[in-house]
């Protein structure tokens, strides 16, 4: 029991897979320095086979480069060494409190060629099929609910991620995770038609009716 959680523990990287392949749990804690298999693989693997899994990656990497292979593998969110634990207590019960929450939200989103089915985080363009991670789905039915306006960076923190607004909060998975959706659902991921930024005021879904 670990701060009112139930926690096991995997000192091995394919330990690690193993056990989370083997049980239901509502988090992943995954250390990417791991010995015979680190987090990136783990990662990988347990995407592969559920989307939905919550995961928060912990790092003493810090680079760009880094924090971006694991959030495209699929992590939630990041957490870079060294934390508090008090931090970090906070951080997987904001992912937790988000990933409970039940919202119902219409399960296709169209972007001009691309049609996304959002139960089942999958979308098709011109006959190519485009696998999305849980967040990134729940990204984009925020946007889509608020498409009359651009949302903050401080906002999809809160609403999405489930940070309270009083956290001084430093992470980049926002611009990460909308830097993954333009590379998916953009022709020109440099120059965006749908997932547009409007500078001082934060992202905006343009959506056809």
């Amino acid at each position: 029991m670990f701060h009112g959680y139930d926690v096991v523990l995997a000192a091995t990287g394919p330990l690690g897979l193993e056990k989370a392949n083997s049980g239901t749990f509502d988090l992943i804690l995954l250390d990417i320095m791991l010995p015979e298999m680190d987090g990136y693989e783990i990662c990988d693997r347990i995407r592969s086979q559920d989307r939905r899994q919550a995961i928060i990656m912990l790092t003493a990497k810090t680079s760009d480069e880094e924090i971006i292979q694991g959030l495209k593998l699929g992590a939630d969110d990041y957490v870079a060494k060294p934390f508090s634990i008090q931090q970090l207590v906070l951080r997987i019960e904001a992912v937790l409190r988000r990933s409970h929450q039940g919202v119902a939200h219409d399960r296709v989103l169209r972007l001009g060629q691309m049609e996304i089915d959002t139960e089942n985080f999958s979308g098709t363009r011109g006959g190519e099929s485009i696998a999305f991670t849980k967040r990134e789905i729940e990204v984009l039915n925020y946007l889509s609910e608020h498409a009359d306006r651009p949302v903050t960076r401080e906002e999809l923190l809160s609403k999405v991620w489930g940070y309270a607004r009083s956290l001084d909060i430093e992470t980049r998975t926002v611009d990460i995770h909308i830097a993954k959706l333009r590379r998916k659902i953009e022709v020109d991921p440099k120059a965006p038609a749908h997932l547009l930024t409007v500078r001082g005021a934060g992202y905006r879904l343009m959506i056809e009716h």
